[in-house]
């Protein structure tokens, strides 16, 4: 660490280095020089130089968030609003993070960006459409079924106003901007946490029954299932056609084989889709474990949920290959789309499990 007498001379020496850069582009782009090297010499380098600092910002932009503290940062907005964490609290602040991260990491929010480098980042759209569809898978059952006591209750009004704006397009660049949407829908969240947390204020309530419980985590085996199916046929097979089993009407009817494969040019964008799904589920099913507490004791699952939580982690390894592989699955490739799909199964095993033990 550099103490204060150090730090001028630090700027001092940052501020020589900028201007001595600066000075070389100048000398760089002047038009005798360009003249001298010639159009296509010339033309290469402004198309280097505009390139670099693209590939820059594309790379930093593309860092996918850390994981956080759902009890954390919890307690730190409780503690800044002088709030007591109520049941509910964690998992309510967890579902807010997660949105703001869709808009506050590094670069913002890009899928609805049509500008470089942006437009061309498709890996990190992905990712946080992944993220959003879990925002608006739990804030769906947020709204009918954890803040509500019965079928013949009314809702939330803050949750059911926040639900549409989270459903906006997620590609929208003109009025109304995506951002603006998701950025209203947090308010509104905001606003049923200050009133949950609120002693003299009875008009919202989340209820952690095991039938809430279980609607969440029956929406979430869906969408694992879906994604795990998805990640596996990045190389082709051949499945039978099981949609009409059980169906009496349908009994005599033949199997037929299916080619299911994955396009090439999709096999990356399933794979940070979910990527993010998974990300975001790690902080939902922490926030669970807090606030659902009581409940997974009496079922004596807080271990088989700890164990999901473990294997959607895995999900978060970094990938150190600049490309996601396509390899078979015995060949000579890696193939990252298999790797995942195999967390992502024994996650989805232990949360039908977990559903079918509450």
């Amino acid at each position: 660490m550099t103490d204060e007498s150090t730090q001028p001379k630090i700027i001092d020496k940052l501020i020589k280095l900028l201007t001595k850069l600066w000075q070389q582009l100048v000398a760089l782009y002047h038009p005798d020089n360009l003249k001298k090297r010639g159009t296509k010499q010339s033309v290469i380098l402004i198309a280097l130089t505009v390139l670099f600092p693209m590939i820059l910002i594309g790379w930093w932009w593309s860092t996918e968030p850390h994981l956080f503290d759902v009890k954390s940062i919890a307690q730190k907005q409780a503690t800044r609003h002088n709030q007591q964490l109520v049941t509910g609290y964690v998992t309510t602040s967890t579902l807010i993070t997660i949105a703001n991260t869709l808009l506050d990491k590094s670069g913002g929010y890009l899928s609805n960006d049509v500008i470089p480098p942006s437009i061309f980042m498709d890996d990190m759209s992905n990712w946080e459409f992944g993220v959003l569809q879990q925002v608006r898978e739990f804030t769906k059952v947020l709204r009918n079924d954890i803040s509500r006591s019965k079928t013949q209750s009314i809702e939330d009004p803050d949750l059911a106003k926040a639900e549409p704006k989270f459903n906006a397009d997620n590609q929208s660049w003109f009025w109304p901007t995506s951002e603006t949407e998701y950025q209203e829908g947090i308010q509104l969240l905001t606003h049923y946490l200050y009133r949950l947390a609120d002693p003299q204020n009875n008009t919202a309530q989340f209820l952690t029954r095991t039938d809430n419980l279980r609607d969440w985590l029956e929406v979430v085996v869906k969408r694992l299932g879906g994604l795990s199916q998805q990640l596996s046929a990045s190389v082709g097979q051949l499945r039978i056609n099981t949609d009409l089993a059980g169906d009496i009407n349908q009994a005599n009817s033949p199997s037929t084989e299916l080619r299911v494969k994955t396009p090439w040019g999709k096999i990356d964008d399933i794979f940070y889709q979910a990527r993010g799904t998974c990300w975001a589920l790690i902080h939902l099913l922490h926030a669970i474990e807090i606030d659902f507490k009581e409940v997974l004791e009496k079922r004596n699952a807080i271990v088989m949920l700890q164990q999901i939580i473990r294997e959607l982690e895995m999900t978060q390894t970094a990938v150190w290959s600049p490309m996601i592989l396509n390899g078979s699955g015995f060949g000579l490739l890696a193939n990252h789309s298999l790797v995942l799909s195999a967390y992502i199964s024994q996650a989805n095993i232990g949360i039908i499990e977990l559903y079918n033990l509450l």
